[in-house]
């Protein structure tokens, strides 16, 4: 898979949503560079673009390895197409893929309002580091370390929750946890 020369293919994975098991498991790491992952993440992104989001992780499609994709740019628009149809037409794609991350360094605090695909309809503000330092793997198992600041911090925090077995939602006070907790069990079991 060419991430530099991404085009938008693959296969839409089911996205697995909270409390499913997995997403509260510590996530192994990836130990084998092969064509199986580069495949996975292909879907990962082709999955986490039609959601849509910006951030998605492997356990959030039942998988348990330390990897994640995301892309807080891209243009994402409903137009309405020649037929009168609407269509969503994205462009301007910036994918990424960290492969084992390990976040290294923090600066400052700051709060956004997140959500996740794994807890849908729920939107709540968490606090997350301002900026962060990370290295990562890619595709390849080559090793990298880079800066992020903003929303790429919040995501890259997000999304390396997931890693860690934690869903958004452990981060908020614990009413708006519980709350939400058995609000997604209740919706589950219906």
């Amino acid at each position: 898979m060419n991430i530099e020369n991404y085009k938008l293919e693959g296969e839409r994975l089911p996205i697995v949503t909270y409390p499913d098991p997995v997403l509260s498991t510590k996530a192994l790491p990836v130990t084998e560079f092969t064509p199986d992952l580069h495949n996975l993440v292909k879907n990962m992104l082709f999955t986490m673009y039609h959601a849509p989001g910006i951030g998605l992780a492997a356990p959030q499609v039942g998988i348990g390895q330390r990897i994640f994709v995301l892309d807080v740019g891209y243009d994402r628009e409903v137009v309405t197409n020649s037929a009168g149809k609407e269509e969503v037409r994205m462009s301007n794609f910036n994918p990424m893929v960290l492969i084992n991350p390990v976040i290294t360094g923090t600066s400052g605090t700051t709060t956004y309002e997140e959500g996740c695909l794994s807890v849908p309809g729920v939107y709540e503000e968490v606090k997350r580091y301002e900026s962060i330092k990370v290295k990562y793997q890619d595709l390849n198992g080559k090793e990298h370390e880079m800066e992020a600041d903003d929303l790429l911090s919040i995501c890259i925090q997000h999304e390396n929750d997931h890693l860690e077995g934690i869903v958004f939602i452990e981060r908020l006070s614990n009413l708006k946890k519980n709350f939400y907790k058995k609000k997604m069990v209740k919706e589950k079991v219906k």
